[in-house]
């Protein structure tokens, strides 16, 4: 007798081709312009809003700008206007109230003006602006009102997901929702078994699997469709973090490490007499949850985010000194050579006096040097080495790495820093990721939910804030005048431009142009200007780069290849030219480049006069805040979670029903329920678990742990 779980197989793994009212040409177009190949697809292929057919505005009583409205009225007229680009489909309805709306279509004009007949009712829907004293709305959706349900039968329709190619071929919203009536006919209960385990749908009073599926659809009333929606995405939810969280275990189960039994004199040493200043609270919460991961015999595998200037290097030192301790190398890896110098200056300062070795390694160190090097590390007399990714050439030889630091994690592909695994035997080195881009919770749960991850929530005592203000276009003369006030205190600025629609000639040209205007306002020889794009040579870059660092230009101009790995103490001014086209976290990031010395630092915003609601939130929130968490929550509700770090995960974020910027409870429920499954059941051999295995190993294998860096 097959399994529930064969009989889902079966049903949802089905092609849409057979369902009722579909065939193999409209199977084929669903799963080229929606990607919905089987029945299963379909299923959870969610409406995005939904329209309550028992209410009616009245034209007459509309306010434009406030939403979507449903109206009902007469086609009174229906005209094509204009010509070329210009051309247009404008209809006109009026309702019982006398008064009018326009409808306006611009594309789709030779199908749509001959779908629609004047003289007919038709129910209209759709946001209502304003258009020369007109009541308007664009591409309005239609629908005969005499196909519509009755009054005493109208409910809640689901809206989903269309394109025009499916618009002409029946699969509007109408036929998304005949569809979804024949998907519903079809189903019997074993088709979808119920996997979240018992005692959790009644401790947690989630709605049945098929109930709330079919409420997800077609829900009676608004209480249904919440009910529903909760237990969605709950089950969402809950089934990535029991994928993440086994994705955990397994690695620290099948991932030895060696053990670093013991903190000694380097460590110690350094700590009382070295230390430059005293650990905030969370960099000595840190550094104790990495002593831990070190003393388990499990690989660590940590990732330490923390805010522009919260001292997660200090922590990696740390961490790496216990590496000594134990007998081990230790190195840490940057994704430019700037940073990484900058990284291997800091750390040689903080350990003068102290009998260890710390080498620099990077493309531009050759030779003999470079020989020098290979040989004294491969024989371990080297204790530290820092540098780009020369450090996982297969010549870097280590004679006993231990502990492996990767800073701005992102900015190295996987395979980059699966290479840093093999550099020792017969266990691969711990590894500490960092990185200066604060995450969100919830968005850290489900992102890195198989990884260990520390936050350094804190920044040290004594730093002077920096100061945001917002500029438009019209005050530009003003922000240089700033400019000059600075360089003549004999500070340096910034000046960042945006790239222009990832195009990297309009990029350059907008670049040049802000260069000669620049060179007008501030004339040679009294200033000197460095000017950095992601289009010039490593060495040329890093060289403009040095330039600046070393105070022979006052002025940086650049796009966001500065937004990390710049340390300038001496630059006190930030500006950021049209910042409505950067995103929070990076503005956050540029803004972090200022405010690295003892003078007080300003970071100028300059915008142009119109902008959109969404950049002035972005602005508002800079200028009101520069606590990075905080910065990061606000653009996970601009914004939603998108990619993080500019790097797309398989699988990890591809919410159907779950709003991390919303769900954050949610989360937190799925997170505590799966952890306690899995520590009670670690391989869910109970019998309860039986669905829900079957499930994770079916639908979940796709999903892809951060923690898992090989």
């Amino acid at each position: 007798m097959p399994t529930p779980a064969t009989n889902k197989a079966a049903t949802l793994d089905r092609t849409v081709a057979y369902l009722k009212g579909i065939g193999p040409a409209k199977a084929k177009l669903l799963g080229e312009e929606l990607q919905i190949h089987t029945l299963g697809d379909l299923l959870h292929a969610y409406p995005f809003r939904y329209v309550d057919r028992t209410k009616f505005h009245r034209i007459i009583d509309i306010i434009p700008n406030e939403g979507a409205v449903q109206v009902k009225g007469k086609l009174t007229s229906l005209n094509v206007k204009g010509n070329g680009r210009a051309m247009r489909l404008v209809g006109r309805l009026r309702d019982d109230s006398g008064a009018a709306l326009e409808l306006v279509w611009f594309r789709g004009i030779n199908v749509l003006s001959n779908m629609f007949i004047v003289g007919e009712e038709y129910i209209c829907y759709g946001p209502v602006t304003e258009f020369n004293g007109k009541l308007s709305i664009t591409h309005p959706e239609m629908e005969a009102a005499k196909r519509a349900p009755s009054a005493e039968n109208a409910t809640f329709e689901p809206v989903y997901s269309s394109t025009e190619k499916l618009n002409r071929r029946g699969l509007d919203a109408r036929g998304r929702r005949k569809l979804i009536r024949a998907l519903f006919d079809e189903l019997k209960a074993t088709d979808v078994p119920e996997i979240i385990p018992d005692h959790l749908m009644t401790e947690l009073r989630l709605m049945p699997r098929i109930p709330a599926l079919k409420a997800i659809h077609l829900p009676a009333n608004q209480a249904e469709l919440e009910a529903a929606r909760r237990r969605m995405k709950f089950e969402e939810l809950f089934l990535l973090q029991m994928r993440l969280l086994q994705l955990k275990v397994v690695r620290e189960n099948q991932v030895a490490g060696y053990t670093f039994g013991s903190i000694g004199e380097t460590f110690n040493r350094f700590y009382t007499e070295k230390l430059p200043f005293e650990l905030t609270g969370a960099q000595k919460r840190v550094v104790k949850e990495i002593r831990h991961d070190l003393g388990r015999g499990v690989q660590m595998n940590r990732l330490l985010q923390g805010d522009v200037g919260s001292g997660k290097t200090m922590v990696g030192l740390l961490s790496m000194l216990m590496a000594l301790d134990n007998g081990f190398q230790a190195c840490m890896m940057a994704p430019t050579e700037i940073l990484a110098y900058q990284h291997f200056e800091g750390i040689t300062e903080y350990l003068e006096g102290m009998d260890l070795r710390v080498e620099f390694l990077s493309g531009s160190v050759k030779g003999k040097a470079r020989k020098a090097i290979l040989e004294d590390l491969a024989e371990g007399k080297i204790d530290i080495l820092l540098g780009t990714h020369a450090l996982i050439e297969p010549t870097v030889v280590f004679k006993n790495l231990g502990l492996a630091i990767i800073d701005e994690q992102h900015r190295f592909g996987v395979k980059q820093r699966a290479k840093l695994w093999v550099k020792n035997k017969p266990y691969p080195p711990h590894v500490l990721v960092m990185t200066a881009t604060p995450i969100p919770r919830t968005l850290a749960m489900t992102a890195y939910g198989d990884l260990d991850v520390s936050v350094i929530d804190e920044l040290p005592p004594g730093r002077t804030p920096i100061q945001t203000v917002h500029f438009t276009e019209h005050r530009r003369q003003r922000v240089f005048g700033r400019i000059r006030e600075e360089i003549a205190k004999g500070r340096q600025a910034y000046i960042v431009y945006p790239l222009i629609e990832e195009n990297e000639k309009l990029d350059l040209l907008a670049l040049e142009e802000a260069y000669d205007e620049m060179r007008h306002k501030f004339p040679p020889p009294e200033y000197q200007i460095s000017v950095v794009h992601g289009k010039m040579k490593p060495e040329n870059k890093d060289a403009e780069m040095a330039r600046f660092k070393n105070g022979e230009t006052q002025l940086m101009m650049a796009t966001t290849v500065i937004e990390v790995g710049v340390n300038v103490p001496n630059a006190t001014i930030m500006v950021i030219v049209h910042t409505e086209r950067f995103g929070l976290s990076q503005l956050h990031q540029l803004r972090g480049r200022v405010g690295r010395g003892a003078e007080e630092s300003y970071c100028i915003l300059l915008s142009s006069v119109k902008l959109s609601k969404e950049s002035r939130e972005r602005i508002k929130t800079m200028v009101e805040t520069t606590d990075g968490f905080k910065i990061a929550e606000a653009d996970l509700r601009l914004r939603g979670p998108g990619m993080i770090d500019g790097t797309q995960q398989s699988g990890v974020l591809q919410m159907r029903i779950a709003d991390l910027a919303k769900d954050g409870r949610i989360l937190s429920v799925a997170r505590d329920r799966a952890k306690d499954i899995l520590e009670a059941d670690p391989k869910l051999d109970n019998p309860q678990y039986a669905p829900l295995k079957a499930h994770l190993a079916k639908y979940m294998a796709a999903v892809k742990g951060w923690g898992r860096i090989s």
